[in-house]
């Protein structure tokens, strides 16, 4: 019998490793797009309204990027959803009622907004004429963030949920789909996950576009990259700000476990909670060693008081308490980018000022650097929610290790390795491409991506088969 447990313990611990692991790798994509395409619909608007082909030689330069970045998205977006039947099949029964509609409203609403109007967005720039490729982008913007919306909502409700009952069989179902679908975490989870989004998208934009200036300073598309993602940086770092502030004050109400073990408080504070800046929580022992706080800070930022009382994790019983050692660390990667953020868009708007934004090397460099920081936030950010609502899938209702299928260690074990071995293989040589797509100078004279692909039959010369616009753009290259 003790064998027994423990090797549903190791089928457990493996099920989550491969979900976690799947999902980190897929959660980057998802988090590139969302922004990409907002970005690349932004641009051909302007191009649209002003008539300056710089905006849309820009967009054409990331549109190579973008239909990379959202196939890999989709690839890795279905893999997961296998896991669901094969690692989760208890869970999927028991929740399926709920979150089966939603998930089929995301693919209704969402996937096929995406899938209708990109083929249109990727190829359709000389076909379908300006105003008509502009809308396909903006559906495939607006599809983004539809998806966004469904999946956040799933999500969500596994934190917060609201708005069922249980039948006889142990199922959720469904008594009111509102009280489901806007459930008390949801607005906030959402504003802060496509909020991430843009900035992790913003930070890649820019720091392309200082790779570009660091070799020439003059790239006229790279220093309008440049401008517009630090001018992204400047207005919406400040609000994510708040925006997590908004997000912590909801998890206090409706998590307290998890801003315990974010915090990793163990001891109750009369009088007022510091804020821990560094710290080694220990869950066997019950304490965080070497902690190093301010004091009162934490009861001002999480109650908005300075004698406000801040949950202790020795509050939960053992079994139910979020394991601090990994999200303590996590939260404090998340919001130490976040703050590294503000204070470069601050510093570009400084030196926007004084007509220096392009001048100053440290500044390209340091965007250079930090490219990818968007990235390492969103992941941080996202095992802090996840292992946070541990022991838990459906928060305070169903527990992890009653959700997992009713199969063996070395079953799940093959299926990891092989995950591990295929995604590095597959999306190493998708990021590689993409890395390399970044690397190409950007110019006036960029090519779209129909580029090269015939559109009259054989026999007739390609001059004669060149639209207008065509011919102003070999004219242009020429020049």
């Amino acid at each position: 019998m003790e064998n027994l447990a423990l090797s549903s313990l190791d089928a457990l611990l493996l099920a989550r490793i491969q979900f976690g692991f799947t999902i980190a790798f897929h959660i980057i994509f998802p988090a590139f797009s969302i922004g990409l395409a907002s970005y690349l619909a932004v641009l051909n608007g302007l191009y649209l309204r002003t008539g300056k082909r710089i905006y849309i030689q820009t967009f054409r330069f990331w549109l190579k990027i973008f239909a990379v970045v959202f196939g890999m998205g989709v690839v890795s977006g279905i893999v997961m959803s296998y896991q669901f039947g094969t690692n989760w099949s208890v869970f999927s029964d028991k929740t399926g009622p709920v979150l089966g509609p939603l998930m089929g409203y995301e693919v209704l609403t969402a996937f096929f907004l995406e899938a209708g109007f990109l083929g249109v967005m990727l190829f359709g720039e000389k076909r379908v004429g300006p105003r008509l490729h502009f809308a396909a982008t903006l559906m495939v913007a607006i599809g983004t963030l539809i998806s966004a919306f469904w999946i956040l909502s799933v999500n969500s409700w596994m934190h917060t949920p609201t708005g069922y009952g249980m039948n006889e069989d142990g199922q959720f179902i469904p008594e009111d789909w509102l009280a489901i679908i806007f459930n008390p975490s949801f607005p906030y989870r959402f504003l802060h996950t496509v909020t991430a989004a843009y900035l992790t998208t913003a930070f890649v934009v820019g720091g392309v576009a200082a790779w570009h200036l660091l070799h020439d300073k003059r790239n006229r598309p790279a220093r309008l990259m440049f401008s517009m993602a630090m001018w992204m940086a400047l207005l919406v770092a400040p609000a994510q700000l708040v925006i997590g502030d908004f997000h912590g004050l909801n998890t206090l109400e409706h998590q307290p476990a998890k801003v315990a073990a974010m915090e990793g408080t163990f001891e109750k504070h009369e009088g007022g909670a510091p804020l821990l800046l560094f710290g080694i929580p220990d869950m066997e022992e019950e304490t965080t060693h070497f902690a190093i706080g301010i004091p009162y800070l934490g009861s001002l930022i999480l109650t908005h008081s300075l004698t406000g009382e801040v949950p202790s994790l020795l509050d939960f019983p053992k079994d139910e308490r979020p394991n601090s050692s990994i999200i303590f660390w996590t939260f404090r990667v998340m919001v130490g980018i976040g703050m590294l953020m503000i204070a470069v868009g601050l510093a570009a708007f400084v030196l926007r000022l004084r007509k220096q934004l392009f001048d100053h090397r440290w500044l390209l460099k340091l965007s250079v650097a930090i490219a990818p920081a968007g990235f390492v936030a969103v992941i941080a950010g996202w095992i802090t929610t996840e292992v946070g609502r541990q022991p838990y899938t459906v928060y305070g209702l169903l527990k992890t290790a009653d959700s997992v299928s009713p199969i063996g260690a070395p079953g799940v074990a093959a299926s990891l390795l092989a995950f591990i071995v295929v995604y590095f293989v597959v999306f190493g040589a998708g990021t590689f491409y993409i890395v390399r797509k970044m690397k190409h100078r950007p110019s006036l004279h960029e090519k779209g991506v129909e580029r090269g692909t015939p559109d009259r039959a054989s026999g007739v010369t390609p001059a004669a088969s060149m639209r207008p616009d065509e011919v102003i753009d070999e004219r242009e290259h020429r020049e």
